[in-house]
C-alpha cells in the first residue's frame, strides 16, 4: 500500500524547491502529472544556463565572447539579438555594449573597488544563426535571468501539469496571486498581482552602496535608479519584462511613463518619491483593483 502511494505521488503530485542561481533565490513550484521530475529539469536547466551566461565566471560562454571577441552558442545570440532590438527601440538607453561599466559597476558594489564606473563604451556587436562576435564587452544581465526563467519555464510545463518559476523578482506567469515586494523595507506588499502576464521588478533598494545601486543609463552617462521601485507584466515573456523594468527605472518620470504607455503588450507600476503612477490598464493584473 505504501509502494502504491509513493509511486502515485511521484506520478501526480504538487512540488516547491528552492536554488541558488544568479545571486539570488529561484522558485519552482509544479502541480501535476510527474511534478517532481519536472521541477528538477527545471533547476538543471537554469543552473546549466548560469553557467554559460555568467560573466563573473571566467569559463562561461559570455566570459569567452568578452574575452575573446567571439562565441559560438545559441543562447548567448538569442539574448544578443533580443538587446540589440531593445537598444533600437529604447534609443540606446537598454545598451547591452556595457561590459566593462557593469563589470566596474558590480564590483563596486561588491565592495570589492572604491570607484564606480566614470565612463561608457560603444561598439559593434553582430550575431549569425549561434554565431556572435563583438570589439566590446557585453552586458547581458538586463536579460540574462529573464531569459533563465522563460527556459526553465519551458521545461515546466507538459500535459496535465501546471507551475511556474520565480528569479529574484522575475517571475514566469503565476498559477496564484503573487505580492509586489515593498522597497521601504516593511512587509506590507505594494500590491497583489493576479496575471498571466510575465512579471519582473527592478530598483535600486535591492542593491546599492554609497547612493549607487546597479542601475545605469550610458545615454546620459548616470548611475542609479531614478524610482524605488518599477514593476513591469510583459505579454511577450519574461526577458521582455526584466529589460523593460530595467529600462523603465533609468529614465526620469515623465520619459518612463511615456515610454511604458506607448509600448504595446506592457503596463508597468512606477514608484516615485513614494507616489505610485501606473499605465492605464496595470490594474487589470492586480487582484480586486
Amino acid at each position: 500500500m505504501m509502494g502504491s502511494l509513493a509511486a502515485a505521488t511521484d506520478w501526480f503530485g504538487d512540488t516547491r524547491r528552492e536554488f541558488d542561481c544568479c545571486d539570488t533565490t529561484f522558485r519552482a513550484q509544479a502541480t501535476g502529472i510527474r511534478a517532481d521530475a519536472a521541477v528538477t529539469a527545471a533547476r538543471d536547466t537554469a543552473q546549466s544556463l548560469e553557467t554559460q551566461l555568467n560573466a563573473f565566471d571566467e569559463t562561461s560562454a559570455v566570459s569567452h565572447l568578452n574575452r575573446d571577441g567571439a562565441v559560438v552558442n545559441g543562447h548567448v545570440a538569442r539574448i544578443v539579438r533580443r538587446g540589440l532590438e531593445y537598444n533600437d527601440r529604447t534609443e540606446g538607453v537598454f545598451d547591452i555594449h556595457q561590459g566593462c561599466a557593469e563589470q566596474e559597476l558590480k564590483t563596486f558594489l561588491r565592495g570589492d573597488s572604491e570607484t564606480p564606473p566614470t565612463g561608457f563604451d560603444t561598439g559593434t556587436v553582430r550575431t549569425s544563426g549561434f554565431h556572435v562576435t563583438t570589439d566590446v564587452e557585453l552586458d547581458l544581465n538586463g536579460l540574462a535571468k529573464g531569459y533563465i526563467v522563460d527556459r526553465a519555464s519551458e521545461v515546466l510545463a507538459g500535459l496535465g501539469r501546471r507551475g511556474f518559476v520565480s528569479g529574484g523578482g522575475d517571475m514566469s506567469p503565476p498559477t496564484g496571486p503573487v505580492a509586489i515586494e515593498s522597497p521601504y523595507g516593511d512587509d506590507t506588499p505594494l500590491k497583489i498581482l493576479d496575471t498571466d502576464w510575465h512579471v519582473a521588478t527592478s530598483g535600486g533598494y535591492r542593491r546599492s552602496r554609497n547612493g549607487t545601486d546597479h542601475i545605469y543609463n550610458s545615454t546620459t552617462e548616470s548611475l542609479g535608479s531614478r524610482h524605488e521601485s518599477v514593476t513591469v507584466v510583459a505579454r511577450r515573456d519574461c526577458m521582455e519584462a526584466d529589460a523593460l523594468a530595467t529600462t523603465l527605472a533609468a529614465l526620469p518620470l515623465d520619459e518612463a511613463r511615456e515610454l511604458a504607455t506607448e509600448w504595446d503588450g506592457l503596463e508597468a507600476l512606477i514608484i516615485h518619491d513614494g507616489v505610485f503612477h501606473t499605465t492605464e490598464r496595470f490594474n487589470t493584473h492586480v487582484m480586486d483593483a
